[in-house]
């Protein structure tokens, strides 16, 4: 028989055991927890955010005759960059796929299509920009690859450079496996016109080919956000009919055609090139929406702001952290879309907006 004493003794030595066990599971559950929330505000992760992406095809004068190419367009753009988010995809992979499918089709001032200098080139430019940890890549005076976004993509993750152009850029992009074309396949009847009637007319600044009866293709641009709640923008331009031989306009330059941070959110943008740059529009949006501004808001204040001041137009493309959308535009029309909920939702006049069933590819 244990003495009395003795007892007392080892009910102190487990109650204290036990004590010290619970401290420990406690201390250790809000370690954990802590960690998790330090992880989270340091990467910004939003939880159980469903993943969006949203495309723009040009902001401009669009004719009537190429609603429908421009519309069709962004559903093929948006449902690129969908798919690759839906397998569980980067935000940076699926604006990359999304504006290569633009940068293909002759609706839309990019890559195939691109409008001509006055010597008559297509002198090409595009950036990327990773909001995790605000990494960025862009080219310019691009004339021999027909997606500059996939250039500029592989400038952000293998060059300790940000911006590369002309030579250089050609360099890089041979260096890193991409097959250059012959300059004239790029090159476009539309675009042929558009500068022969600049030569004839002087219609300097247009973005969107050809008079308001034809043509009517524009910069395009994408932001998405994907199942890790990581932001990524991309946009891409040929730049503007009749331009000068080397001319960079806002596409290239990160702030005024691109912008994405995760803890606050992405923007890309489309119009008059040099005043976008010059109002650094893109990254006007973002610093409305870090003041507290709604995505929405924020976008329709900045490009009104830009072309009240500025007297050109432009639109924009807008996702918040938190996956709330912003469209707007001053200039006629400029074609958008985007997939939520199982509906693609779309539109080009102001003030539109049709909603259809979304039916992805088995």
């Amino acid at each position: 028989m244990f003495s009395w004493t003795r007892q007392m003794t080892l009910r102190g030595i487990f109650k204290t055991i036990h004590w010290n066990v619970i401290c420990l599971i406690v201390y250790q559950a809000r370690t954990l927890s802590a960690r998790c929330v330090g992880e989270k505000t340091e990467s910004n992760l939003v939880s159980k955010m469903a993943p969006i992406i949203i495309v723009h095809g040009g902001a401009g004068d669009i004719p009537d005759s190429r609603v429908k190419g421009k519309l069709d367009g962004m559903k093929v753009a948006v449902t690129a960059g969908h798919e690759i988010l839906m397998k569980g995809g980067s935000a940076l992979d699926a604006v990359e796929a999304a504006v290569v499918a633009m940068e293909k089709d002759e609706n839309f001032n990019a890559g195939y299509g691109s409008v001509l200098t006055l010597r008559g080139e297509v002198e090409m430019e595009a950036s990327i920009m990773r909001g995790q940890d605000l990494n960025v890549g862009g080219v310019t005076l691009v004339k021999e690859f027909l997606h500059p976004i996939s250039i500029a993509h592989k400038v952000l993750t293998d060059s300790p450079h940000s911006l590369l152009g002309g030579e250089g850029a050609k360099l890089f992009a041979l260096e890193k496996g991409f097959k250059p074309i012959p300059p004239e396949s790029l090159i476009s009847e539309n675009a042929k016109r558009a500068l022969d009637r600049f030569l004839k007319h002087g219609e300097f600044g247009r973005t969107e080919i050809g008079p308001k009866d034809e043509g009517g293709v524009g910069t395009v641009g994408a932001v998405a956000i994907d199942c890790q709640g990581h932001i990524a923008a991309a946009t891409s331009t040929g730049g503007m009919s009749g331009k000068a031989v080397g001319r960079i306009g806002d596409t290239p330059q990160i702030g005024s055609g691109t912008y994405a941070d995760d803890h606050i959110g992405g923007v890309s943008t489309t119009g008059h090139g040099e005043s976008i740059l010059k109002y650094c529009l893109a990254h006007s949006i973002i610093k409305l929406m870090e003041n507290g501004t709604d995505a929405n808001t924020a976008t329709t204040m900045a490009v009104n702001g830009m072309t009240s001041r500025l007297h050109n137009t432009a639109g924009a493309i807008t996702l918040s952290k938190n996956g709330e959308v912003g469209v707007h535009f001053s200039s006629n029309r400029m074609s958008w879309a985007y997939i939520r909920d199982g509906q693609i939702f779309y539109g080009i006049n102001p003030g539109e907006q049709f909603c259809e069933k979304y039916e992805p590819e088995k």
